[in-house]
């Protein structure tokens, strides 16, 4: 795979240089930080702009790209022993997905399953996530009730987002294995989902508007679910 920008080339340099098979310029870039990438013994190569544009599918990419080792996804059983995961039912943007595991990993979720999703853009998300994807076990399953269906086997109470759910403020989570299922950007939460929750929560709005972007609710979700 491969990931360009700056700021996740060096997050990646900093915390998963085993990840790296290449690396591209298409800039000159400072002496003290070009050493750093030579000592990892890996092929570096100088990109003209035609070539680095390609790459980066226009994208604002500033010089900096790595070639990456396919990324590996997790399976749901070796996600089992977890306390708390957050389940994507249906999200297809790479900027939602990527922001939602941000916010995971710094408020110490266990894992994200994508699932109701044939295709995932994993260099996309890495790009979104400013490389926090590379630190959360992340699974992906095209079959939402088989995903409900093996949470509830492992002992997950599922918590769904939802506008007509119970307002946040009175829920009190008392579950020692918690999923919440975040639903699609246009569509939410799948009938197939929401026929295994066990509880539906909303965010009730103190103004006129009717729905949060779902990774800003997503933050404020397993914020709060967490304590």
């Amino acid at each position: 795979m491969i990931i360009y920008g700056k700021q996740v080339v060096l997050y990646v340099l900093d915390r998963h240089s085993d990840l790296i098979e290449e690396v591209m310029f298409s800039k000159d870039i400072e002496p003290k930080l070009f050493k750093r990438f030579v000592s990892l013994n890996k092929k570096i190569i100088k990109l003209d702009n035609k070539k680095a544009q390609s790459l980066a599918k226009g994208g604002n990419h500033q010089g900096f790209f790595l070639k990456l080792r396919e990324f590996e996804t997790e399976t749901l059983k070796n996600i089992k022993d977890s306390s708390f995961v957050v389940v994507l039912d249906g999200l297809t943007d790479v900027g939602n997905i990527g922001a939602i595991c941000r916010t995971a990993y710094s408020l110490d979720v266990d894992a994200i399953i994508a699932s109701n999703i044939k295709q995932l853009n994993f260099e996309g998300i890495a790009r979104t996530s400013s490389g926090a994807l590379f630190d959360i076990p992340f699974c992906h399953s095209q079959n939402s009730l088989d995903v409900a269906n093996e949470l509830k086997q492992y002992g997950f109470k599922l918590y769904g987002a939802s506008m007509d759910g119970v307002d946040l403020k009175e829920f009190k989570n008392s579950s020692e294995k918690t999923a919440l299922v975040l639903g699609s950007e246009g569509k939410g939460l799948s009938n197939k989902m929401l026929k295994k929750l066990d509880q539906k929560i909303s965010i009730k709005m103190s103004n006129s508007f009717d729905s949060l972007n779902v990774s800003v609710a997503g933050g404020i979700l397993i914020y709060n679910l967490k304590k």
